[in-house]
């Protein structure tokens, strides 16, 4: 019963990491909307999500000189699920972030996010009450 508990609260915070990435990409694209040349970029949300719970990480390592170098974070699987939006209409500046689909796309996963958040509580006091009758 543990396991499985330890295994769906694992699954639902590295959902949360993934949703929580992916809001950091969407808020950049919004903020760079004015920037000339800027490619508007999101998450691959269920390819990142299946390679975090994986383990897997296929990013570049960064090689150190010293044993007192810091790791990178460059292997993250978040990060290697990075794609370039489709332009949709051009900008004569190169620009390709379309604000409607970006407050959308920041809109809907807020409301996972916050399902997920909503959906952990439940479980935690469910587990909470379930100890306090006996």
């Amino acid at each position: 019963m543990v396991n499985k508990l330890d295994d769906m609260l694992r699954f639902q915070q590295t959902a949360l990491n993934a949703r929580a990435y992916r809001q950091q990409v969407i808020a950049s694209n919004i903020a760079n909307a004015d920037t000339p040349n800027f490619k508007a970029r999101d998450l691959d949300f269920q390819a990142a999500l299946k390679q975090a719970l994986q383990g897997k990480s296929d990013g570049l390592q960064l090689n150190t000189t010293s044993a007192r170098h810091l790791a990178s974070s460059a292997g993250s699987p978040m990060a290697n699920n990075l794609k370039f939006r489709q332009e949709e209409q051009g900008a004569v500046d190169g620009n390709t972030v379309n604000m409607d689909v970006e407050r959308s796309a920041f809109a809907e996963n807020a409301i996972h996010y916050q399902a997920s958040v909503t959906f952990i509580n439940g479980l935690i006091s469910g587990m909470q009450r379930a100890m306090q009758s006996q």
